[in-house]
């Protein structure tokens, strides 16, 4: 789990009636952090700051969230938590907390017209713990869909998922994936669609297989509508631009599990956060990573719940 990587506390804040939700995991004592950017369609808040060639060396947490862009502004809340705890960067007159942040799209799934806002990433932060992070229709993942190239309606629960590993070398690894994407999830080992776009006799198809008919309609009623969203961290000493490193090699996790993934669709993006000090190589770790993003987004398809009538694939399963 990433909450037993010392220093690190994972909340959520959840509405099932709105279909929405924010995920907080703080590290307010500080980790060093990178990020990745490859979908082409992201939300996002204080990422140019985790370039390397950037001053601040430190964030105090990640906030990812649904919402859209309105979702952004839970970062604020979290912001007022960790202020309020005397956590930040000293700039001398105050302490400014960093929060990077990022956000999926959720509105189709019950209420658009609420989304998480300042007060729920407040809220998230007063939730967060070093226990075992709740997975499924939870947080971040409480809106999300999966597979929606023949329109919404045909679309599965995304979710919440978490994996995490301890190397040999005592270091741990560890991911946590909203899964939020235009593409189905598959079976990183055989490459059978797990969740997908639900076709009339029930079973998956592959969204690939689809495309040629019906992308260019989806290209234009779907753009931004979609996104898979990822913390990986590891209690390994790396600098940023080991975290960047880290953070990009992650990415494959999204390719060996979602099909297709990076789209102009999808706003992909994945943070990386190191907190400790043990020995660690960022190639090893990023390899590691991108086993364990894998992993997290089959975990979240199958921990999720059907939500406003999208059903979920433990459900589906059941019904037949």
């Amino acid at each position: 789990m990433i909450t037993e990587i010392p220093g690190i506390t994972v909340g959520h804040w959840t509405n099932l009636d709105a279909g929405t939700g924010c995920t907080v995991v703080l590290c307010p004592e500080g980790a060093c952090a990178g990020v990745d950017v490859r979908g082409s369609a992201p939300g996002t808040r204080e990422t140019d700051l985790l370039d390397p060639l950037c001053m601040v060396e430190e964030v105090h947490a990640v906030l990812l969230g649904g919402g859209s862009a309105y979702g952004l502004a839970a970062a604020d809340g979290v912001m007022r938590w960790l202020e309020e705890h005397g956590f930040g960067l000293d700039v001398g007159v105050a302490r400014v907390p960093i929060v990077p942040a990022a956000i999926l799209f959720d509105l189709p799934l019950g209420r658009p017209d609420v989304r998480p806002d300042a007060a729920a990433g407040y809220a998230a932060c007063a939730a967060a713990s070093d226990g075992p992070v709740t997975e499924g229709s939870v947080g971040a993942g409480t809106g999300a869909a999966v597979g929606k190239i023949m329109g919404f309606q045909r679309a599965v629960k995304g979710g919440l998922g978490v994996a995490g590993r301890r190397l040999s070398s005592g270091v741990i690894v560890s991911a946590l994936v909203a899964v939020n994407p235009f593409g189905g999830v598959v079976d990183p080992a055989t490459g059978a669609v797990l969740a997908g776009p639900r076709q009339d006799d029930g079973s998956f198809a592959d969204t690939v297989a689809c495309g040629e008919r019906l992308l260019g309609r989806t290209l234009q009623e779907m753009a931004g509508t979609n996104t898979t969203l990822a913390v990986v961290a590891t209690d390994a000493r790396l600098d940023k631009a080991g975290c960047r490193k880290v953070a990009q090699m992650a990415q494959d996790g999204y390719a060996r599990a979602i099909r297709p993934a990076h789209t102009r669709l999808d706003g992909d993006t994945i943070f990386a956060l190191s907190r400790g000090d043990k020995p660690g190589d960022a190639g090893l770790i990023g390899a590691v990573a991108a086993d364990l993003v894998a992993e997290a987004i089959v975990r979240a398809v199958q921990a999720a719940t059907s939500l406003h009538g999208i059903p979920a694939i433990r459900d589906l399963r059941g019904a037949a």
